[in-house]
């Protein structure tokens, strides 16, 4: 059961930071020029998170069995719908509306590392992304306070140190997966 899990959170985690390199990608690039993208970017994260909260929660023993999974599915499919709210109203509620869920969310991650370091390996790096995503949304909360119009880069940071969790997450299993198969030790 661990080695399947296992392989599963290798795949999961290498999905995820490749969906993140490629929204910091387009946040520095297509959506700096273009607004209409950066308001769906500003959406499509959100949804993104709560697609892969589902499917990871999913092969992971489903939804009863996991539950800080659960409410992040839920605090991030409220928040695309928030998002998309909060656009209409500008930079200071869309910096709001992002620290919010930054915050739950990082928690909520943080909570579901906590649990699979138990019987998982990599874990660290997902407790470390949870705490630190819940930092990073206490400072988006605090500077909408001061926000006129913030761009899709200020939350670019925040998705790449998120991508880099995943990815390092997904290449220590993927080490421990070889050191366990004498076929790759040749």
């Amino acid at each position: 059961m661990r080695q399947s899990t296992e392989k599963w959170l290798k795949r999961y985690y290498f999905i995820r930071f490749a969906f993140s390199a490629v929204w910091v990608a387009c946040a520095f690039t297509v959506a700096r020029i273009s607004m209409p993208v950066a308001a769906l970017m500003f959406i499509a994260y959100p949804a993104w998170d709560a697609f892969a909260n589902y499917i990871d929660a999913m092969q992971s023993g489903g939804l009863a069995k996991n539950p800080s999974q659960t409410f992040n599915l839920v605090a991030s499919a409220l928040t695309t719908i928030a998002a998309a709210v909060a656009l209409s109203f500008g930079g200071a509620a869309v910096l709001g509306v992002f620290g919010v869920w930054a915050a739950v969310a990082g928690a909520l991650q943080l909570a579901t590392a906590l649990r699979r370091r138990k019987t998982q390996r990599a874990q660290w790096t997902m407790i470390l992304s949870g705490a630190q995503s819940a930092l990073a949304g206490a400072f988006f909360i605090k500077m909408a306070e001061d926000a006129t119009a913030p761009s899709i880069a200020i939350f670019a940071p925040y998705a790449a140190f998120g991508a880099l969790y995943f990815l390092i997450s997904g290449i220590l299993l993927a080490i421990s997966e070889r050191r366990k198969n004498p076929a790759y030790m040749r």
